[in-house]
């Protein structure tokens, strides 16, 4: 019997996935979804005792507490045994939660320890990136994708009776594990001399380990290929579209991405923290909530201690988790790493997960007498890229999940005290312009000064290079008379 021919129009929205992502369609990897500290500490923690030749270990925050201590402790033992363990830490992440002592123990037993971006002269404002990604390749066989960092944070505090923190991760095998290394060594050369691509793994050396397509979305700076790939997921979405964040803050081109998908009929539900351990985020988050609320977006702050997990599910067949935030940071400045999952099977697993974290939540109205409605469904959806869905059907996640959360809370007026904290801020700042002028003065002529010394050197080497490239051998060569 004759395979029927690929649709044209899946052609195009495969193609549209792959530029818009930057990131190709990997097939035959299995995927295991890891949620909270129980479940993803201990799965790193065996496939780190299991390595044979190398371990590449990426974190945005390491702390020197019971965690990051039997963290350290394998990755050392298994330096120690001829392992090339290779870590990279972000200088703002971490740049408080352990000493000297615990980076040089680690340096000592074999670990290639690399910092990214910490302060220097030569970049006043190179701070504003970070080194994001939360992520562990072993042996080529096993990768792991996830929103947690190292710190018992994560785990909470029983005595306490703080809850440990929510967060999602996968397990990859197969041959996305080979791209999650090319994720890593991106980064690695960012912070000093290149990773031999020799010493990667090479996709067609690893094993299928199943049947779950997936694409390995590495974020960059000044590049915008997660939110890019997000606000496709947006317009695709024909049914559902469930977002949990840690820190959202609303950016106008993605909040006008989801208000089109609810007005348009798709169940857009929103989770975030209650609480969070950014005090600032919270109120810049909750500001955002009206523009969302009015368009028929669903909101819900989790009640627990933080809900830290970064993931998206949509029409029970694409998923995706990582490191990334919706917001500008995680969109454009930082490193960032994510899976976006093809897979129904994982997707309805997301899904289930999703209702029972909406069972510990609050839903956010616009006033008690103003709730967000679900839309009356005017289409069957149909799977992506298969032509215009069938008109008819109800909408089973609106049908079920209408009254998943606990409660509801009516929305406050948090725009109001952002405004008068903004201009109470600004009035502090002009009474010390008039009574000590001197002190805006001086910072910003510092500033002037090393920003324009910082130009003028970047100005040099570039002078410099470009004299090298002319004088340099020609990288085309003339052919030889005897050939």
């Amino acid at each position: 019997m004759v395979s029927p021919a690929p649709s044209p129009t899946s052609d195009l929205v495969e193609r549209a996935f792959t530029r818009t992502s930057g990131a190709l369609l990997i097939p035959g990897n299995a995927v295991r979804v890891l949620l909270d500290a129980a479940e993803n500490y201990p799965a790193w923690l065996e496939a780190i005792r299991s390595a044979q030749r190398s371990i590449l270990f990426e974190n945005y925050i390491i702390e020197e507490d019971e965690v990051g201590l039997a963290f350290a402790e394998e990755l050392a033992r298994r330096a120690r045994a001829g392992v090339k363990v290779r870590l990279i830490r972000d200088w703002m992440g971490s740049r408080s939660g352990a000493s000297r002592r615990f980076w040089r123990t680690l340096e000592e037993a074999g670990v290639e320890l690399r910092v990214f971006n910490p302060p220097s002269l030569a970049s006043p404002l190179g701070w504003v990136s970070r080194d994001h990604r939360k992520m562990i390749a072993v042996d080529g066989h096993t990768g792991f994708v996830t929103g947690l960092c190292v710190s018992k944070r994560w785990l909470g505090d029983p005595a306490r009776r703080i809850a440990p923190w929510r967060d999602t991760g996968v397990e990859l095998r197969g041959p996305a594990v080979a791209w999650v290394e090319r994720a890593f060594k991106e980064v690695w050369d960012a912070t000093g001399e290149p990773l031999p691509m020799e010493e990667l793994s090479a996709p067609d050396a690893i094993a299928l380990a199943g049947d779950v397509s997936v694409r390995i979305v590495a974020g960059r700076p000044n590049a915008t290929d997660m939110f890019r790939l997000d606000q496709l997921i947006a317009a695709a979405a024909q049914r559902t579209l469930w977002l949990t964040d840690a820190y959202f803050v609303g950016f106008i081109p993605y909040v006008q991405a989801l208000r089109g998908a609810a007005r348009d009929g798709v169940d857009v539900r929103l989770l975030v923290p209650s609480t969070t351990d950014l005090p600032l985020i919270s109120p810049l988050s909750r500001a955002g909530y009206r523009p969302l609320l009015e368009a028929g977006v669903r909101v819900f702050e989790w009640n627990g201690s933080m809900i830290h997990a970064k993931t998206a599910v949509a029409d029970g067949r694409w998923a995706r988790v990582g490191s990334s935030n919706l917001n500008v940071a995680s969109f454009i400045g930082n490193y960032e790493l994510d899976v976006a999952i093809e897979d129904a099977s994982v997707a309805r697993h997301l899904e289930d997960v999703y209702l029972r974290d909406l069972a510990n939540s609050t839903e956010i109205v616009l006033s008690r007498h103003r709730r967000v409605r679900p839309v009356a469904p005017r289409v069957q959806p149909a799977p992506w890229g298969s032509g215009r869905p069938r008109v008819g059907a109800v909408r089973f996640a609106n049908a079920v999940g209408a009254a998943a959360a606990s409660g509801t809370r009516a929305l406050g007026a948090v725009e109001g005290g952002i405004e008068l904290a903004l201009a109470g801020g600004l009035l502090a700042l002009a009474g010390v312009g008039f009574l000590w002028p001197a002190v805006l003065a001086y910072p910003i002529a510092v500033l002037g000064v090393w920003l324009s010394i910082t130009l003028m050197l970047r100005a040099r080497r570039n002078a410099q290079q470009r004299k090298a490239d002319r004088t340099g051998p020609s990288a085309v060569q003339s052919p030889s008379k005897s050939m």
